[in-house]
């Protein structure tokens, strides 16, 4: 949690406590200055929280009186819920806690069950497994996915500070369309109005997000996803590779994801069978050709390499290797 958010809330902890608490005492309990304090009270306003400010000699701040903070209630399947959320999501990368905060987060739920749930929660979490190890995932700072959503929600353009994946540095201004999750990472797809293109950025490299006057119209049908996905597939890599492969998009995208692969269907030849299955062109932008070929052994469908050369080669080669092992005796016990 970044510091100021945690120190709005710290705040709020003080000023439940009861009785009127000067701006000097608070700026020293937070360490912040007493203009800062003002600024944190106007947060608090600003949620719906009643603070108010006590005139004179030893005036500060108050809550209203009978104001409290409603306690949190969770019932057995929404507790379970909440603490499987956590887990999976620090997993797959869809939660934003940095650091230990997930953690944290989980032991405060924890420390407040009953003891008859807590030892039924901990055998859940205790025997679960997952078929998949755990990826590479980076959470995004929540200074900088709040503001980013608030644009999209409003379409409001925003400033960022942005790096490149080669350390370059530079000042965009975006119009944002929206934020995707995908492989462990966040991005927001945009208007680049720098450049005049739409792009994607990662919001782990985003910093110093600023909202801008004024608002914009995105696109009509947009889909932020399939943007990303297109986005990555198209990113300049190594090689370019380009097939063709017997086979609709579906069915090709069961082993050459939509965030790799651009597979467009071809149309039919007006003398073909209509019993005979279309054909599709695939793109693909990919740094190593070595993991190829047995991914388009395990499609298990025609294709044609139209490019590069180097791929026939080692579809070849695995080929006969296969060949090789299939004619191979088993050797004697």
């Amino acid at each position: 949690m970044p510091r100021p958010i945690a120190r709005v809330l710290t705040l709020l902890e003080l000023l439940q406590s009861g009785g009127i608490r000067t701006v000097t005492e608070l700026a020293d309990r937070l360490d912040v200055d007493e203009r800062t304090v003002r600024r944190y009270a106007g947060h608090l306003v600003d949620l719906d929280v009643p603070v108010e400010s006590v005139r004179g000699r030893y005036g500060g701040y108050r809550l209203a009186p009978g104001y409290r903070m409603p306690p949190l209630m969770l019932s057995d399947d929404e507790a379970l819920a909440v603490l499987l959320g956590l887990v999976a999501g620090r997993r797959t990368g869809l939660t934003t806690a940095t650091g230990t905060a997930g953690e944290t987060a989980a032991a405060k739920i924890r420390r407040v069950l009953p003891e008859r749930l807590s030892l039924r929660l901990d055998a859940v979490l205790g025997s679960l497994a997952f078929t998949a190890p755990p990826g590479e995932t980076v959470a995004p700072d929540s200074g900088v996915l709040l503001p980013i959503a608030d644009a999209v929600n409003h379409h409001r353009p925003i400033s960022i500070g942005y790096t490149a994946a080669d350390g370059r540095r530079s000042e965009r201004t975006l119009h944002p369309y929206g934020v995707v999750a995908h492989s462990g990472r966040w991005y927001v797809t945009a208007a680049d109005l720098t450049t005049g293109e739409d792009r994607t950025f990662r919001l782990d490299r985003i910093t110093g997000v600023r909202t801008l006057p004024g608002s914009f119209e995105p696109p009509a049908g947009l889909d932020p996803a399939e943007r990303v996905l297109a986005g990555l597939a198209t990113a300049p890599y190594r090689h370019e590779v380009t097939l063709r492969v017997q086979g609709t998009a579906e069915q090709i995208h069961t082993r050459l994801p939509a965030g790799v692969a651009i597979v467009e269907e071809l149309p039919s030849p007006s003398s073909a069978d209509p019993e005979t299955e279309r054909w599709s062109r695939v793109e693909l932008r990919v740094d190593r050709l070595d993991w190829l070929p047995a991914v388009l052994a395990s499609l298990d469908r025609p294709f044609v390499i139209e490019r590069p050369d180097e791929l026939r080669g080692l579809v070849e080669a695995l080929a006969e290797r296969l060949t090789h092992s299939a004619r191979r005796s088993p050797p004697d016990a």
